[in-house]
């Protein structure tokens, strides 16, 4: 259980201080999967088990100390005790993966067991002979990317966007924070769902890695292998009539490598004007384009082709200082450190950010910005007290975790931030 207090939605920006979060603990889900099997996944190798969980820990126990976490497999417990609620997730989720003949084995379960199959999966029984003779394991797959929270589900502003994935492997993520957040007594918010819409449905995928909120008037969203130009109009129809909508920043992403899967895999805020960014997308001239929408009185006024998202932010009264992924002396070290998320760190607060410690020439490119570096293991162990420090990174080590494809704002969906 969560505690009792009520989590509002409050993001504002990337930046502000840290409230609360809502993460998922990597399970079993990680590493069932076979070689054959990873690459629809999204995986291109297996994980460790044991060496996720023990980085994973690190992490989590780093974002307790500054705020209050919220673990999805609690969240979910907490709703599933809830009969209504119970029979409607389990007949969408079964429905949209064509797996009926398990629903009243699933009915029967109680919450906490039943929060554990949606997660990690159920087996399929071979009770007939198509199942014998199936090559498939699973009646319901094992989400094997829920540790990256970020995506199913986004807080904007005031309210939460759910997913679109664009991948059928996690769409029943997205089915599941829906439900948390319609239903648990402590995070109902109102919500979006593009999956609503039906026409034009197979071409909208949104998701949250692609969004993010550099202020109350801006949002920035990539475009590329996550989220189309089709969830953008989305979007855009969602909010244009909220008063604080202002302008919307997008930035085309390449489709290869994986490691562009999403915007904030090339760009993240640490604080109100410094920006981590892969500088030959970001800051190069290439072929993909910066676009701004401007939105005045619940309508759009403009769509134009801009320099590049510094230049516009910049425009828009947000001068930006980038922090250069890799740094700046050789093209090969900026494409590795990228690949490993390099530009993935999360903001707990101004200036204050956590990124993984692999990526020694973007540290070292925070610390000459006047970031001090700062252990993860130093500061749980008191060793280091991070208020000492007006600007910092803590790096953890995560060699098994950025091997699954993402960094630490990928592993984190924020619910509250200060203003």
């Amino acid at each position: 259980m969560i505690s009792d207090s009520e989590h509002k939605i409050q993001i504002f920006s990337e930046t502000g201080t840290l409230r609360s979060v809502i993460l998922h603990s990597p399970g079993p889900e990680v590493e069932n999967m076979t070689p054959e099997t990873a690459e629809r996944a999204l995986y291109s190798d297996i994980l460790s088990l044991p060496t996720v969980s023990r980085e994973y820990s690190v992490f989590q126990a780093l974002l307790q100390t500054f705020s209050h976490t919220l673990q999805v497999k609690d969240l979910l417990t907490d709703i599933l005790r809830d009969e209504t609620v119970k029979s409607s997730l389990l007949q969408k989720i079964c429905s949209n993966e064509e797996a009926e003949y398990i629903l009243p084995d699933l009915m029967d379960q109680d919450a906490p067991q039943l929060a554990v199959s949606l997660i990690e999966g159920v087996t399929m029984r071979q009770d007939n002979l198509t199942r014998f003779l199936s090559k498939e394991r699973y009646s319901l797959r094992p989400l094997h990317n829920f540790f990256f929270t970020r995506d199913a589900a986004i807080s904007v502003r005031n309210r939460v966007i759910i997913g679109q994935m664009a991948n059928t492997v996690r769409e029943r993520e997205a089915l599941i924070m829906e439900a948390v957040f319609q239903n648990h007594p402590q995070l109902r918010a109102q919500t979006f769902n593009p999956s609503l819409v039906h026409r034009g449905k197979d071409s909208l995928s949104i998701e949250g890695g692609d969004i993010l909120v550099p202020r109350q008037d801006i949002l920035m969203i990539g475009v590329g292998s996550r989220t189309s130009s089709v969830g953008v109009d989305y979007i855009l129809e969602c909010i244009k009539q909220q008063p604080e909508a202002r302008h919307i920043i997008i930035q085309e992403l390449p489709e290869k490598p994986e490691s562009f899967i999403h915007l904030d895999m090339c760009f993240t805020f640490i604080d109100e004007h410094t920006a981590v960014v892969y500088e030959p997308l970001i800051l190069r001239p290439n072929r993909f384009q910066t676009a701004h929408i401007r939105i005045e009185n619940g309508s759009v006024r403009q769509i134009r082709t801009v320099e590049n998202i510094p230049a516009i932010l910049k425009e828009l009264g947000m001068e930006i200082r980038p922090v250069l992924v890799g740094g700046s002396g050789d093209s090969w070290i900026q494409e590795r450190e990228q690949w490993h998320s390099g530009a993935n760190f999360f903001a707990i607060g101004p200036g204050r950010v956590i990124g993984y410690e692999r990526n020694h020439y973007t540290v070292q490119e925070l610390a000459d910005a006047g970031y001090e570096p700062l252990k993860a293991e130093d500061i749980l162990s008191a060793k280091v007290n991070p208020e000492d420090y007006r600007h910092f990174v803590i790096t953890l080590e995560g060699s098994e975790l950025a091997r699954g494809g993402g960094g630490c704002r990928c592993m984190t969906m924020p619910v509250y931030r200060d203003s």
